[in-house]
């Protein structure tokens, strides 16, 4: 086992992640190069992982608890929260599982291809963004910012911009995603104001009260 990774797995941090600062407290003796070999040597022997630069993970052989996926993600880009069509599948609105960690950011769009998995972060700018969005209880040590199924459809129609209420109406969440009717009935509404007041894109808005009406029918 090599030295940085003995010292991490010593450590056991949540999930096996860790990043420079940890490094850093581990090895306060060392110089910022030879961290870097250590780092480098760690990584070529596939003990650790490199998520991004700066942040790493203890590979599946050395950790105590292993990350879920939305952790990683938000591990990845901050700020942000699970989305779209992986949220759609965490709530059981979408039959198909989705094998790619799907996010929205007020920042940037990104698009990470790592070794546990590729995560996409696709900007929604929104006044509050954590609006519609629940922190959840991911494992026993781990959370994870998660879209309700009003905010993870509100982001999926502004991220479309081909789509709009007076043409596609309920037809693109029933058709085009295969979400039942009937599971869109047990959606809660009660974020559907806050949403509509922090994204402000008069499509995405009036395409959800659509939705609303319609299933108030």
């Amino acid at each position: 086992m090599q030295t940085l990774t003995e010292k991490v797995f010593r450590l056991s941090p949540p999930g096996g992640f860790f990043d420079e600062t940890v490094i850093r407290n581990l090895l306060p003796d060392r110089s910022e190069g030879a961290r870097k070999v250590l780092v480098h040597r760690a990584v070529s022997v596939a003990e650790i992982i490199r998520l991004k630069p700066g942040l790493f993970l203890l590979a599946p052989e050395f950790r105590k608890t292993h990350p879920h996926p939305f952790v990683v993600a938000a591990m990845l880009h901050f700020p942000s929260h699970v989305s779209l069509e992986s949220a759609l599948s965490h709530h059981g609105l979408i039959p198909e599982a989705v094998y790619q960690v799907s996010s929205v950011t007020s920042a940037r769009s990104r698009t990470f291809e790592t070794p546990v998995g590729v995560f996409t972060f696709k900007r929604v700018p929104a006044a509050d963004p954590r609006a519609g969005v629940q922190a959840l209880k991911i494992d026993g040590r781990s959370w994870a910012f998660v879209a309700t199924p009003v905010r993870a459809i509100a982001d999926l129609i502004y991220t479309r911009k081909q789509v709009n209420w007076e043409r596609d109406g309920l037809a693109f969440l029933t058709e085009s995603m295969r979400i039942e009717r009937d599971d869109l009935k047990r959606v809660s509404f009660e974020s559907l104001d806050e949403v509509c007041e922090s994204l402000r894109d008069r499509r995405t808005t009036d395409y959800l009260r659509g939705w609303y009406r319609e299933l108030e029918k």
